[in-house]
C-alpha cells in the first residue's frame, strides 16, 4: 500500500473525472490521500470529497499564495474547519520568495499565526517553502521552543510535528527538521534528471521521509509535462527503491507508515 501525502484534487484540473482518478489509484495501491487546501473555501470543497471517498483526510490553511484571499474572517473560518472529523492538519501554510504575491513579513506573520493553530489545536502541519527553507525551518523551531508539549502525545509515544512537503533543502536541514520530529516529502521532480534531491536522499535516508505527488502539479517522467495524478506516486516510489537500493516494498510500508503515523489516519499499515 501506498499513501498519496499531498494532492490537491479538488482544483478544477479533476472536476470532470475525480471518481476515475481515485479509482485508478486504488487500483495502483494507493490506500489513501491528504488533500492539503490553499483557502478556507477549497478546504471546504475538500472536506466535500472527503465525506464523497472514505480514504480521503484534509488539511486546512491558507497557501501563500493565496494570501490574496486571506482575512480574519476566513482565518477564524479555518479555524471552525479545523474541527471537522475529517481533517488531520494545518496546511498547506508556509512562505513562497520564488513568486512576488505578498511581502515576505506577511507570509511570516500568517505562517506563524497558522501554527499557532495547529498547537491550539495539537495538530501536525503541512508546510510549503520555495527559496525559503531556512527562514520556515527558524520560525517552526521558534514555536517549538515555546510550546514544546505540540504534539507530545503521553509523553512516551510523541507523534510527529509536520511535514516540509516538496523538500528542496539540504541534508544538513533534513536532519534539524528529523531531531525536531517533522518529516520531509519528495514527490515527481525527484525523478528529474537534472534534480539534486536524491544526493540529499541518500544523505538522510527513509525513515523520516513520504512520498507525493502534489497533484495536479510536479508530474514525474515519464509523464513530465501532462497533468499529475496520485497513483503516479508508485513512481516516485519506485525511484527512492532505486537510489537507495532497497526493496521497493520497504519504501511503500516505511513512507505509508510515517503518513498513517502523522496524520493520525485510520489505517494499518502491514
Amino acid at each position: 500500500m501506498y499513501i498519496d501525502s499531498h494532492c490537491h484534487l479538488f482544483y478544477e484540473d479533476f472536476t470532470a473525472d475525480v471518481g476515475e482518478v481515485i479509482a485508478r489509484a486504488n487500483d495502483a495501491g494507493i490506500g489513501a490521500f491528504v488533500v492539503p487546501a490553499t483557502n478556507h473555501e477549497t478546504a471546504r470543497q475538500a472536506i466535500a470529497l472527503a465525506e464523497q471517498f472514505s480514504n480521503l483526510f484534509v488539511c486546512a490553511g491558507f497557501h501563500p499564495l493565496d494570501l490574496e484571499h486571506f482575512s480574519e474572517e476566513h482565518f477564524v473560518a479555518v479555524r471552525e474547519i479545523l474541527g471537522h472529523p475529517r481533517v488531520v492538519a494545518v496546511g498547506e501554510i508556509g512562505i513562497d520568495y520564488f513568486y512576488d504575491r505578498s511581502p515576505k513579513d506577511f507570509q511570516k506573520e500568517v505562517f506563524s499565526r497558522h501554527i499557532g493553530l495547529a498547537i491550539e489545536h495539537d495538530l501536525p502541519i503541512v508546510v510549503h517553502t520555495r527559496d525559503s527553507v531556512q527562514d520556515a525551518i527558524d520560525i517552526v523551531l521558534q514555536h517549538v521552543s515555546h510550546h514544546p508539549e505540540w504534539m507530545s502525545g503521553n509523553g512516551v509515544s510523541m507523534r510527529k510535528r509536520g511535514v516540509f512537503h516538496c523538500f528542496t533543502g539540504s541534508a544538513e536541514q533534513a536532519r534539524v527538521l528529523f531531531e525536531h520530529r517533522f518529516l520531509v516529502s519528495f514527490p515527481g521532480p525527484l525523478t528529474f534528471k537534472k534534480s539534486g534531491m536524491p544526493d540529499v536522499l541518500k544523505e538522510i535516508g527513509i525513515d523520516n521521509v513520504m512520498i507525493e505527488t502534489d497533484s495536479p502539479f510536479l508530474t514525474p517522467v515519464p509523464y513530465r509535462g501532462k497533468r499529475n495524478e496520485p497513483s503516479y506516486v508508485v513512481l516516485v516510489a519506485q525511484k527512492i527503491a532505486e537510489i537507495l537500493n532497497i526493496p521497493i516494498g520497504e519504501v511503500a510500508k516505511i513512507t505509508s507508515r510515517n503518513a498513517v503515523q502523522l496524520f493520525n489516519l485510520p489505517i494499518t499499515v502491514d
